[in-house]
């Protein structure tokens, strides 16, 4: 049903008594408040759209592939904007932050043993990881569900673990 129509059946209750006009002018006001789900569109601009924002939080890392240090950038930046907002976005930053880091970590103590030949699988293994982990999370995000990346070293905790 459109929503001309939901006003018109409302009209139609206010004529035939059945609303009064403050019930009439409260019900049209609602009606036009919201958006095609039934959600009042003055929340859906106030709430942070938290399964966007994990989607974008997680992929956000693959920047550093297009300019230097860029993926390191933007998703702690977008963690420190949206941490107060919202819990998850909380802790997805916490998990994105903490394999930034052992990303980097790892990715140092693995060149340096590929000197020697036998980090070079593990390299390898790492820059699969560096791409898979990140999908799998966003994935994880769009259904508000949040990722512990494997392998990643809890330098921050969520607030509930504090």
């Amino acid at each position: 049903m459109s929503l001309a129509d939901e006003i018109q059946k409302l009209e139609d209750l206010r004529r035939q008594g059945v609303l009064t006009e403050e019930e009439f002018a409260q019900g049209k006001k609602r009606l036009l408040r919201q958006d095609g789900l039934g959600n009042s569109l003055k929340e859906s601009f106030e709430q942070p759209d938290e399964r966007t924002w994990g989607l974008i939080i997680h992929l956000s890392q693959f920047l550093g592939y297009l300019v230097p240090l860029l993926g390191f950038v933007v998703p702690i930046v977008i963690w420190q904007t949206m941490k107060d907002k919202s819990e998850i976005m909380d802790i997805h930053g916490i998990h994105v932050t903490n394999w930034m880091i052992s990303l980097t970590i790892y990715v140092i103590a693995f060149y340096l043993l590929s000197l020697v030949v036998i980090g070079i699988p593990f390299l390898v293994a790492a820059t699969i990881a560096a791409v898979v982990f990140p999908i799998v999370a966003a994935l994880k995000a769009q259904n508000l569900e949040t990722w512990r990346y494997p392998f990643s070293i809890p330098f921050f905790a969520p607030r509930v673990l504090r």
